[in-house]
């Protein structure tokens, strides 16, 4: 039997959170209910009250806004710990725009892994903000959240029993899971880096090491980096730092400035590559801004536009990830694929532009602090031995046994 926080804002949505708590009851758990309103009294009586959880609500104006705002920023550390001292395991919530906005900060203050269900008015829109990068379940409330009707409690029934199968698959599996005590590696992957991905993570699985690949369109760089700053890293295979260069152009899958800093700032060993550092990504063409026009597109599918970037622009990329390397407090290395960053910037293919690809690695060289390894392999991207030079440079940063 677990104990599954039932989250809400017990002052308008009280009988909802109520219902939910019964049902997951009847499925075998305990309930723990939470009160997160701000502003009414409770509508039934919670097992944990509003101020245990923001000891300085009742010193705020009774303004929705600011109470809102003030458990929202209370809410993830309570949590939390109620988690990490063993007292939950699982958390479910109901929720218009306050009680969303409150029940998903507190999803995201907890574990990756630890089972979330969000059950939102908001989910056909964009939840992006909701669940940052974290594992949160949203589930469409359908009818608002305001009272048990016919479809309301369809809904708040599937809800307890989707977090109650969620407890119950992770329990047991970390009963089961083999392996689980391998240390971690995490890799960035694209669609063009994925023969170099793939080849690389063998040679660092039979060393015994477990990896962990991120798809790096944005979402996916910013999860890697909150993995690496949980602490549970051990190296960072940083393949394809392509996402740089959408935060530069301002193209689409920008994971936003901080992006390389979590390895650096944890002293966590790293590999850095330039990898696909010669496209940035839009939508559908239309989308392309019109300053971009007469730049060299590739349509990669219909819905993905990819443009290369200029010289301009890659000696500042340059730049900016000499700059990231840098700033390590732990052991770094660069290696660049000579002949090729990304599939489609090799020999023949529709990329492939010399004098770009010139520019990017004289300014990573010039910049690259002198101390850092800097080593060119005459290679592509995704050639076997670009790869193994990868996986067995990050295993010598790593001090691993037995290397040569």
């Amino acid at each position: 039997m677990a104990t599954i926080a039932v989250l809400g804002t017990l002052d308008s949505k009280g009988h909802e959170h109520a219902f939910v708590a019964e049902e997951i009851k009847r499925q075998g758990h305990t309930p723990l209910l939470i009160d997160v309103g701000c502003l009414e009294p409770p509508q039934v009586v919670p097992d944990l009250r509003r101020e245990t959880v923001c000891p300085t609500l009742a010193e705020l104006p009774e303004d929705r806004g600011q109470r809102v705002a003030a458990m929202a920023q209370a809410v993830p550390g309570f949590v939390a710990q109620l988690a990490a001292n063993g007292k939950i395991h699982g958390i479910i919530s109901l929720g218009g725009g306050g009680g969303t906005a409150i029940g998903t900060s507190a999803m995201r203050g907890l574990p990756i892994g630890f089972p979330k269900l969000m059950v939102s008015t908001l989910v056909s829109g964009n939840v992006a903000h909701y669940v940052g990068t974290k594992d949160i379940t949203m589930m469409p409330s359908i009818v608002d959240v305001a009272g048990l009707n016919r479809v309301s409690r369809t809904i708040f029934r599937n809800a307890a029993g989707a977090i109650c199968g969620m407890v119950s698959a992770a329990v047991a599996g970390s009963q089961t899971e083999h392996g689980a005590d391998r240390p971690i590696i995490v890799a960035s992957m694209f669609g063009n880096t994925t023969t170099c991905v793939n080849d690389a993570k063998a040679i660092l699985e039979t060393a015994g090491f477990e990896v962990l690949v991120f798809h790096a369109t944005g979402t996916g760089g910013r999860a890697m980096e909150a993995l690496i700053e949980s602490g549970l890293v051990s190296g960072v295979l940083d393949i394809t730092t392509t996402e740089w260069a959408d935060e530069l152009v301002g193209a689409t899958l920008s994971a936003g400035p901080t992006r390389l800093d979590a390895a650096a700032k944890g002293g966590i060993p790293a590999i850095i590559t330039p990898g696909c550092l010669d496209m940035a990504n839009f939508g559908e063409p239309q989308t392309v801004p019109a300053k971009f026009a007469g730049r060299n597109f590739y349509h990669h599918n219909p819905q993905v536009t990819l443009m290369r970037t200029n010289a301009t622009e890659c000696a500042e990329l340059g730049k900016i990830l000499a700059a990231k390397a840098n700033a390590s407090t732990g052991p770094v290395s660069v290696l660049v694929p000579l002949r090729g960053i990304s599939i489609i910037a090799a020999e023949g293919q529709p990329f492939h532009d010399p004098a770009a690809d010139a520019a990017l690695f004289s300014a990573l060289k010039q910049h690259l602090r002198p101390d850092i390894p800097y080593h060119e392999i005459d290679a592509t991207i995704n050639d076997p031995a670009f790869s193994a030079a990868c996986a067995q440079e990050l295993l010598r940063l790593m001090a691993v046994p037995g290397l040569d």
